[in-house]
């Protein structure tokens, strides 16, 4: 029996969805629930505080759920163009926290959360494929028009947060007490 490239394709996106939202998944638990090495609300929302993104527990809160609420729809294939699209969101923020350090990763480089986010947005961009909830269900969260608004309300959901995160950094680095 030979496999058309139809199901080469299906396999390749269910394969791509499932790696890549099962990693989302595990970096959502480590923030809201300490699993796997993870700090937890508290400790992630210290850190979160800690690198300019305040409120810490509320960004580690919110960062969390995208990780893993997204990540597991990522790898279902449910509400692909949503799923994609929150998870590359997510990304672009640990980007820009990674992007003084330089490109590659091993030198805390934003190298991998850029490619991490971008898979994320190729993945809303290319569907799910046969093997999804989305196909089984019709395609009803799945709709070419959804990919674009996704795409464009992500985006301006980071730019405003990284903004603020901007404001926070300089604030503090200039003495400014946040709350003046």
């Amino acid at each position: 029996m030979t496999c058309s490239c139809l199901d080469r394709r299906d396999l390749g996106l269910l394969l791509l969805r499932a790696g890549t939202g099962g990693v989302l998944a595990a970096h959502g638990a480590q923030k809201l629930f300490g699993w796997f090495g993870g700090g937890g609300l508290e400790g992630t929302g210290a850190f979160m505080e800690s690198i300019g993104y305040a409120p810490g527990k509320r960004n580690a809160l919110t960062a969390g759920l995208a990780e893993a609420g997204g990540g597991t729809l990522l790898a279902l294939g449910l509400a692909t163009p949503a799923a994609g699209s929150g998870g590359g969101g997510r990304d672009g923020g640990a980007a820009a926290v990674h992007a003084p350090q330089g490109f590659f990763s091993q030198g805390g480089g934003y190298e991998y959360p850029a490619f991490l986010g971008m898979v994320c947005a190729a993945l809303a961009v290319a569907g799910p494929g046969r093997y999804s909830v989305d196909h089984a269900l019709g395609h009803g969260l799945n709709r070419a028009w959804m990919v674009p608004a996704a795409l464009a309300g992500t985006a301006v959901g980071v730019l405003v947060t990284l903004g603020a995160r901007k404001k926070q950094v300089r604030e503090r680095n200039e003495g400014v007490s946040p709350e003046a």
